[in-house]
């Protein structure tokens, strides 16, 4: 099979039926499967799904509502192409830009095509300001020069798919974790966007500061994975020097008569710097606990209710 496409969706039952004849006609002529994993939809979306599937669409239930990173996650697993897309199930993302894609890659010879929303059709404000601000800290921080990391469309050969291991709320990060998974030719092409015509946008901005503590994770794993004590290490004999001069400065202060112990803001600003550190590192080791938890076991961090395969 050439090419598995991976579409998470979530109540977008208005969407379904035009979604899956653009894919039906934009893939005619291409040896392809579609993976639809339904991420807990509560309206329509799922009969839907079975009504307008054919041989090639293979529908993933889930239990419950796991996030689009599982949803994903879940799609990759089940992906059998040599190449894998993913695409959004909202319709803002077009699939003709598929084909095109896929050349791209395969005479090319890139791990990776991502696309890039050249005219996005977004609101000024709720997306697109905070798209640019997550964007431009992700590049700066991560090297991976991709314009836009919202963009799900993207293609990557199926060893790349299958070792990106998505967690949490990853997904946004596919590029990062591809270099990551060894990766050396990651690319962008600019693709069409449309407007949200039905349902709802699952995207607000505070999504934008959840980036943040997800980029800090991406950036230990990238930086610090394989080396760990060159990360606490160093911040720990850092904090021990700033404490010392703390300490040397205090001892000077007191031999000279002034009164300066326990100060409340002193006080606050250990406390709050020493609390920041415990909490970011603290998520950081639950983060690998928590990988070792579900790698060492075969587990996944989702449940499957049923998978359906459409007719001819």
């Amino acid at each position: 099979m050439k090419l598995s496409l991976v579409i998470p969706v979530m109540n977008e039952e208005d969407n379904i039926k035009p979604l899956l004849e653009q894919v039906y006609a934009a893939l005619e002529g291409i040896d392809y499967e579609v993976i639809v994993v339904d991420d807990g939809s509560t309206d329509n979306t799922i009969p839907e799904i079975r009504k307008y599937a054919t041989d090639r669409v293979k529908l993933v239930e889930f239990m419950k509502n796991y996030g689009q990173s599982n949803a994903m996650a879940a799609g990759l697993n089940e992906a059998q192409g040599e190449y894998v897309a993913a695409i959004d199930g909202d319709l803002q993302n077009d699939p003709s830009d598929i084909p095109m894609m896929l050349k791209m890659i395969e005479e090319e010879g890139h791990d990776m095509v991502a696309g890039n929303r050249k005219n996005r059709q977004d609101g000024a404000v709720m997306r697109k300001l905070p798209s640019k601000m997550a964007n431009s800290m992700i590049r700066y921080l991560t090297g991976v020069k991709i314009r836009d990391y919202g963009c799900t469309l993207k293609i990557m050969s199926n060893k790349i798919a299958k070792g990106l291991g998505l967690y949490g709320e990853l997904h946004r990060f596919i590029p990062v974790l591809a270099k990551l998974n060894g990766a050396k030719s990651i690319v962008q092409v600019d693709v069409k966007h449309h407007a949200r015509i039905h349902g709802e946008s699952k995207y607000g901005i505070g999504r934008t500061f959840r980036v943040i503590s997800d980029l800090i994770l991406v950036l230990f794993f990238q930086k610090y994975l394989p080396r760990p004590m060159h990360l606490f290490g160093l911040g720990g004999v850092i904090l021990f020097l700033v404490g010392m001069v703390i300490n040397l400065y205090l001892l000077v202060i007191k031999i000279m008569g002034q009164d300066i112990w326990g100060k409340p803001l002193l006080i606050l600003g250990a406390i709050l710097v020493i609390g920041g550190i415990q909490l970011i590192m603290t998520g950081i080791i639950i983060e690998v606990l928590m990988r070792t938890y579900y790698e060492s076991q075969n587990k996944t961090t989702y449940q499957i209710r049923n998978i359906f395969v459409g007719k001819e």
